[in-house]
């Protein structure tokens, strides 16, 4: 039986194609794959836990992180033992195996690299190990995401906001990841940029992962991140563009020390993306007068508007019939428990 396509899907589809046409062979799951890249990961973890590196235990603690994504991919490997070709044929998951596997040779390489350098906190070399932590909690974020309990469902995966829940669906489909190349061009034709360095800029906000792959949870993250859907990439650009408070890849203890140059100006500020909490903003609290420790506060008012309340008017029959079933109208629907705000 044929089923009805979209345009939109259709022009995707071909360029997928031209895509894979002129892209390297792509990466294969099998048994001796997944434990190569478990040995690329457990040579990481002994390089990191040499007593000279000292690394703080705080988020995002990569002598946590790779272990725990190592137990993950052990979960998601005994659901698929008899049928390891499903994970094969599993977009996201090849492309997660080989991003996993490529980060982990960075950071074998910034050690045999980086030498002594490797055992100073302050040194660029120490600063790259810290984005590569950052990275691999995102990672382990998105596998958990979309393999809970080591099952794929990616496809049934539910992006929060409904207008761009409506956007994926409507350009890619049951898709779980995209090229970041198919992404720019689609979000262009509704939310475009003006420039490639702004298209640059937007990448390295929202490929999370860092593999030049977009994925419904990396679009999910984004789009909580500068909802509303209307003004999305505006918002973007007043908060994460031109906002001197805006920090990006910074940890915790990367942002205290960064502040701590501030410590004559109280009310000094930055904000970045929590790694802990995906999708929410991470910043101090207590007053924000000094961003990155500048004299000038951004006034954001002209960015805020306000929508509108919706109320629905009900009869005492309809009221009454709603009682019945077990919930008010002054109940929230979702959790039974909260009156309405």
């Amino acid at each position: 039986m044929a089923t009805a396509t979209s345009p939109g899907q259709l022009n995707i589809s071909a360029l997928f194609s031209k895509l894979l046409s002129t892209n390297p062979p792509r990466f294969v799951i099998e048994r001796k794959t997944i434990e190569k890249t478990w040995k690329l990961m457990d040579k990481v973890v002994k390089l990191c836990q040499q007593p000279r590196v000292n690394l703080k235990n705080s988020p995002p603690f990569i002598l946590d992180l790779l272990p725990d994504t190592y137990q993950h991919l052990r979960l998601v490997c005994s659901k698929y033992e008899a049928e390891i070709h499903v994970l094969n044929e599993n977009e996201f998951f090849r492309e997660f195996l080989a991003n996993l596997a490529r980060k982990c040779k960075q950071a074998i390489k910034l050690f045999k690299e980086g030498k002594e350098r490797m055992f100073d906190e302050t040194s660029h070399q120490r600063r790259n190990l810290t984005k590569l932590s950052l990275v691999f909690s995102h990672m382990l974020a998105e596998l958990k995401a979309l393999f809970p309990d080591g099952a794929f469902a990616g496809d049934s995966f539910r992006i929060t906001k409904a207008d761009a829940e409506a956007f994926w669906r409507t350009h890619f489909g049951n898709k779980t990841i995209v090229p970041w190349r198919v992404f720019r061009q689609v979000l262009q034709t509704v939310h475009p940029t003006s420039s490639g360095l702004e298209a640059m800029a937007l990448k390295a906000t929202i490929d999370l992962t860092c593999n030049d792959f977009i994925s419904c949870f990396e679009f999910d993250v984004f789009t909580r991140l500068f909802q509303p859907w209307q003004t999305l990439l505006r918002n973007w650009q007043i908060l994460a563009v031109t906002h001197p408070g805006y920090v990006a890849f910074l940890t915790y203890d990367e942002v205290r020390a960064r502040l701590s140059a501030y410590l004559d100006k109280p009310g000094a500020y930055v904000f970045r993306l929590s790694c802990t909490r995906l999708g929410q903003w991470a910043i101090g609290d207590g007053s924000y007068l000094y961003p990155d420790g500048r004299a000038v506060n951004p006034d954001l008012s002209f960015a805020v508007r306000e929508e509108p309340e919706d109320h629905i008017q009900v009869s005492q029959e309809q009221y009454e019939l709603y009682c019945e079933m077990g919930s008010t109208f002054q109940l929230c629907k979702i959790c039974a428990e909260n009156d309405k705000g």
